[in-house]
């Protein structure tokens, strides 16, 4: 996977601490941002809709 996008918030007042993913026809790959050359973590597409569903309902409202 080659298409790497960085979170939209990243930047510098976060720290530049966050994850990159990148999509294929079937799967989503994470990787921690300061460290690109450690294994990505793959999901499948459904997994990976479903992670963020749930960190969705966790977090609660934007403030």
């Amino acid at each position: 996977m080659d298409n790497w996008r960085k979170s939209s918030y990243s930047g510098p007042g976060d720290g530049n601490e966050c994850v990159e993913i990148a999509t294929s026809d079937s799967h989503t790959a994470v990787r921690d941002s300061k460290a690109p050359a450690r294994a990505p973590l793959t999901f499948s597409d459904a997994a990976f809709t479903e992670f963020v569903s749930a960190l969705k309902e966790s977090a609660g409202p934007p403030a």
